[in-house]
């Protein structure tokens, strides 16, 4: 492919570091993971945002963690249609072929997606609402939260469309058949975590409530 073009230093130099140091000194793990497959325990949803850092956050080591990342950490509904669906794929090889025990979706704050989603909502971002635009569509599926924020003050509203987020992906993830049916046998457990970037503090959701409590 003619466009192409050759790594950054920058990237090639981190490489070289890490294949002197972390592999060199673990290269018995790295050759087990490589023999053995993958066993994650759990997969993770989270936002494609740079800052949103899961392996840090919860020190996982390669191979802990099953990681599918898009805009806004946001599961669709289940839509067996035959087009392709790159998160829904994600969700049914870790739920069925991986059998990982959790599914975590994360969101964060300052969600950029998020804030697109509300901008388009309320009219503010007339451009996310064409038929072309990517952002927009996937976006649609948090529409239904954008509904339950409505009532709230205005600079409530995003805040709450953030975790709105995650409650709309975890009532999604029932929609699978696959999930669902693992979840009632209590093979699986379905977790909703809000993160503050800033402040990094991190928040979970507690079905009882319907709200987030400090972890």
């Amino acid at each position: 492919m003619q466009n192409a073009k050759p790594l950054p230093s920058y990237l090639v130099h981190r490489y070289q570091g890490w294949k002197a140091t972390s592999f060199t000194e673990n290269r018995a793990w790295y050759k087990r993971l490589a023999d053995d497959g993958q066993r994650p325990r759990a997969m993770i949803i989270s936002c494609c945002d740079s800052r949103v850092h899961v392996g840090s956050l919860f020190g996982a080591d390669s191979g802990e963690f099953f990681i599918h990342r898009n805009i806004a950490n946001l599961v669709p509904p289940y839509e067996p249609d035959g087009n392709q669906h790159g998160t829904s794929a994600a969700v049914e090889y870790a739920t069925t072929a991986l059998k990982v025990a959790h599914v975590i979706v994360m969101g964060h704050s300052g969600c950029g997606g998020v804030q697109g989603c509300h901008d388009m909502c309320s009219g503010h971002a007339p451009q996310l609402e064409e038929k072309t635009s990517f952002v927009g569509r996937w976006m649609d599926i948090l529409r239904p939260g954008y509904d339950r924020v409505t009532g709230l003050a205005a600079e409530a509203q995003v805040r709450a469309l953030e975790h709105q987020a995650v409650m709309v992906s975890l009532e999604n993830l029932m929609t699978f058949p696959f999930v669902r049916e693992r979840v009632e046998a209590g093979e699986l457990s379905l977790h909703g975590l809000w993160h503050h970037l800033g402040e990094g503090t991190l928040m979970q959701y507690d079905p009882a409530s319907s709200s987030f409590e400090a972890v």
